[in-house]
């Protein structure tokens, strides 16, 4: 089986993460005897100086007839840019918006769950037994205010701008129904949230949401405001498991999700069309700061390369040949383990931002070391006493891993699914102002 991916490296550090996804795609396919071609499109900066436009129509056209897309990031500084000096439709972003449209790309999904191993990265407040939250937010991608008319002019000597925002049903019906498919196959709950108190649009959605789920009895529907669900992902993100928004809303609480993730820079993002087709890329911006000094694939203390590899392994094909869409399967990024001397955790050092963080489906093993918190009596055990605490601490720490997830199934195979086996080595995988 050959797959026929476009990649459109993109701006800033892009070029550098997508190298290394596609290593990890490479070595995927080499595992399970399939062999992967890339086609480089340009989109954003790059193209606005190559062709004068964000997106060429050859990007457009090319990217239609591959299995899917894989993005870096697109962007570059706002402030000192030449690109931004530019009208707004001939700018980057307008690319990024541009390609969805041209795709039918209205289904994006952004997961976001907390490694147990950056369990301090997190800035919520712990609380007993620690945190583990697992979310999807899937937000509709091709219409709202993003995609309304818009314009800006001055009426009786006063400067006025108006964006428009619009939904029919139509539109809304279908990101539901991705929404409640993607809720089958996890804890079987939506959170619908609009702002049906002030909104017409929100009214629509809601009542859309409600008929979509008539169809779908073995799942849980709640409807939330805006307003109300950013204070709840702060307050208690282990609420959620689907949450389904429009536009705008999912824009903002996506990035909100991430943080309280540790670090946008450790999350992937699925946009998907009506077909198996979609496009996968971090979440993460363009980072110009560290662009071009290939160093954004050894930045521990900022996260950055981990989520293009996941988003290059959500490529892999689900159900009937179709590519994965976000849907409860096991991620191949969640073993995650850290490494160094300024790794968090028992024994590690200065904080949750800093180790080096290895994907790779083996645990480092750290020395034998003895835990003087767990040694009981003020003194130092010695000699025979001090082998027995390291061999219990090093038992504890054997039993307590995880098996590696991998798939023990071919790429092409219809029933294919995520499975664990420990014996097997995975495959690891890999944007600064966040996406539009």
């Amino acid at each position: 089986m050959n797959i026929d991916i476009a990649c459109i490296p993109g701006d800033g550090i892009g070029p550098e993460i997508v190298a290394e996804a596609k290593k990890v795609l490479e070595a995927v396919c080499r595992t399970y005897g399939h062999t992967i071609s890339f086609t480089d499109l340009y989109m954003g900066g790059c193209a606005i100086d190559r062709f004068g436009v964000p997106l060429p129509e050859e990007t457009v056209e090319t990217a239609k007839k591959k299995a899917a897309v894989l993005m870096g990031s697109i962007g570059g500084d706002a402030k000192t840019s030449p690109w931004y000096r530019l009208e707004p439709s001939k700018r980057p972003e307008a690319g990024l918006l541009a390609i969805r449209k041209a795709l039918g790309l209205y289904a994006n999904l952004r997961p976001a769950y907390l490694f147990q191993e950056l369990a301090d990265s997190c800035p919520l407040a712990a609380k007993e037994g620690g945190r583990k939250f697992d979310l999807v937010i899937v937000r509709e991608l091709t219409g709202g205010l993003y995609f309304g008319e818009r314009w800006t002019k001055t009426i009786d000597g006063v400067e006025t701008a108006v964006d428009t925002l619009k939904y029919n049903e139509n539109e809304i019906r279908r990101v539901a129904k991705t929404a409640f498919e993607i809720a089958q196959k996890r804890r079987k709950k939506v959170t619908s949230v609009d702002k049906a108190n002030v909104l017409d649009t929100s009214r629509l959605w809601r009542k859309v949401v409600h008929e979509v789920a008539e169809d779908f009895p073995d799942v849980e529907v709640s409807d939330m405001l805006v307003d109300n669900c950013a204070m709840q992902l702060v307050k208690d993100p282990e609420q959620f498991d689907v949450i389904l928004t429009e536009n705008m809303f999912g824009d903002i609480l996506s990035d909100e999700a991430s943080m309280i993730t540790g670090s946008i820079g450790m999350l992937s993002s699925a946009s998907l069309n009506e077909t198996s087709f979609g496009l996968y890329e971090p979440s993460h911006g363009s980072a110009p700061d560290i662009a071009g000094q290939n160093i954004a694939n050894r930045q521990p203390d900022r996260h950055r390369p981990l989520r293009s590899d996941d988003a290059a392994l959500q490529l892999r094909p689900h159900e009937g040949g179709s590519c994965h869409r976000g849907s409860g399967q096991k991620d191949p990024c969640r073993r995650l383990s850290l490494k160094g001397p300024d790794a968090p955790g028992p024994g590690g050092g200065k904080g949750p931002h800093r180790g080096v963080l290895q994907r790779h489906g083996r645990c480092h093993r750290r020395k034998n070391r003895v835990n003087t918190n767990q040694q009981p009596g003020p003194r130092k055990a010695k000699g025979a006493e001090r082998r027995k605490i390291c061999s219990v601490i090093t038992s504890r720490r054997a039993s307590s891993r995880r098996p590696t997830e991998v798939c023990s199934m071919p790429l092409d195979s219809p029933g294919r699914r995520w499975q664990s086996r420990s014996s097997a080595s995975s495959v690891p995988i890999m944007r600064s102002s966040p996406a539009t």
